[in-house]
């Protein structure tokens, strides 16, 4: 049976792979409004704190990628601290997640492009269902060739997008005179009751910042490799978003309501200005949001391809390409139901709308497996003997912070249908359990070989 391709990324490309899953423009193009609706002029705070929360969680992930470089990654991670059942949860989670994120982002683009031609002075829109269809099939494509042809595609647009985004954010800065908006230090009128509630969705802007893991079976020295992408992804994915924030808040003039009410931010910033620059701007909005699709359908393509491996899906799954040496079959499999799941609710609301709910399904998803990596960190080194004070330190802030994101995702309830979603995930992680008990009826054998595969990569 072919394999993936061994040490063929580089400390950059994997990098890229991290960057354009987090997708630093669609914050300041998009995602900054729904925190907005929520934290108002708090919200570069609760980037600020979202930032804070994944570096912790980073530094917890990046311990157990130096110890399991594995392209399971968090399936494995689990699964060798506490057990495959729990492996398979964690794993089922991030699946959701990963394939959240790319719809999210499918949604996006579609969102983006139609600004775009908009500001361009066409009047007539492509349908959504045609753009979906095209993101998803070009993903399939890139995604499906060499891997290092789609990380080095997904940097280079997310550089471009980025040195847009920060040029329209310096010229809002040099028309206010660069002084401080008292506003938004002060956090005038924020209730902090909202703070936990922002957060989840802030820590959406940051989902995808640890996939790079996901690659550590392709990357060189990947012991190092993969812990230096995931936090550097978050440092200077959270120094952006601040500053991003901060910025187009004060280019609304601190009306939060109405930034909450805006489908595209920046250009409704830049309106009396070219139309050709905040088509220019949306142009970069796109190409970012397609790389973070592009770069969430390759996690999720590898974590499907661990899976069934360890047949806990179909092993056809488990297939790798002969020639480019890429989880083909999974990442048709997540094409295609990426295509299925937004088309399915193209009717149910804007699209601004289903951005939203994509948006914190992924972040429950992310958010659970984020705390157990947090558990497990820490349980690991007891377990090996190499126990320290910091682990645990670290560990327990991680769960702190993303138990803490739970319970404020749930109470105070959010308005309607946001306070189904976090229903309609449980349920999701009951299918993913009660398939766990089908397979430990019908093969057990399988559930058996996890566990002496996790015995002997501890001891690797």
């Amino acid at each position: 049976m072919s394999e993936l391709r061994k040490d063929s990324l580089s400390f950059v490309e994997t990098l890229g792979q991290s960057v354009a899953n987090v997708s630093p423009t669609l914050t300041p193009a998009l995602s900054i409004a729904v925190v907005a609706g929520t934290a108002g002029t708090g919200s570069w705070f609760v980037y600020l704190l979202s930032a804070i929360s994944m570096l912790v969680v980073g530094v917890n992930i990046g311990k157990l990628a130096r110890k399991f470089p594995v392209a399971g990654s968090f399936f494995i991670y689990v699964s060798r601290v506490l057990g495959p059942s729990w492996g398979m949860l964690s794993g089922w989670s991030m699946l959701l997640a990963y394939l959240a994120t790319a719809m999210a982002l499918t949604v996006a683009t579609s969102i983006f492009v139609k600004t775009m031609l908009t500001a361009l002075g066409v009047t007539v829109a492509p349908p959504a269902l045609l753009l979906y269809v095209v993101v998803s099939a070009l993903a399939w494509f890139l995604s499906s060739r060499d891997i290092r042809l789609s990380s080095r595609i997904g940097l280079t647009l997310e550089a471009i997008s980025v040195a847009i985004i920060l040029f329209v954010c310096i010229a809002v800065l040099f028309t206010h005179g660069f002084s401080l908006d008292m506003k938004q230090v002060k956090m005038v009128g924020l209730d902090a009751s909202a703070i936990p509630q922002a957060v989840v969705f802030g820590i959406f802007g940051f989902v995808g910042f640890e996939s790079a893991a996901t690659l550590a079976k392709e990357t060189r020295n990947p012991e190092a490799t993969i812990p230096r992408a995931i936090n550097w992804t978050a440092i200077a994915a959270g120094a952006f978003f601040v500053f991003t924030t901060y910025v187009i808040t004060m280019g609304f003039d601190d009306d939060t309501a109405k930034l909450a009410g805006s489908s595209a931010p920046l250009a409704d910033i830049l309106s009396g200005e070219s139309p050709l620059l905040t088509a220019f701007v949306y142009f970069g909005a796109t190409i970012s949001s397609f790389a973070c699709a592009l770069a969430s359908l390759n996690a999720f393509g590898r974590l499907l391809y661990s899976l069934g491996r360890y047949q806990f899906v179909h092993q056809s799954m488990g297939m790798v390409h002969a020639e480019h040496k890429t989880p083909h079959v999974a990442l048709g499999v997540g094409a295609a139901l990426n295509f299925v799941l937004c088309a399915v609710l193209v009717a149910a609301g804007s699209e601004t709308d289903t951005f939203g709910w994509y948006g914190t399904m992924a972040s429950f998803g992310f958010i659970v497996v984020y705390f157990l990596c947090s558990l497990c960190a820490p349980l690991y080194f007891r377990q090996i003997g190499k126990e320290k004070r910091r682990h645990n330190m670290v560990g327990e802030l991680g769960m702190i912070l993303m138990g803490g994101a739970l319970v404020g995702s749930v109470y105070p309830a959010p308005a309607y249908p946001l306070n189904l979603l976090p229903y309609i995930f449980v349920a999701y992680l009951a299918v993913g359990v009660a398939w766990y008990f089908i397979l430990k009826l019908r093969a057990p054998q399988t559930l058996l070989g996890i566990e002496h595969d996790m015995e002997v990569a501890g001891e690797a």
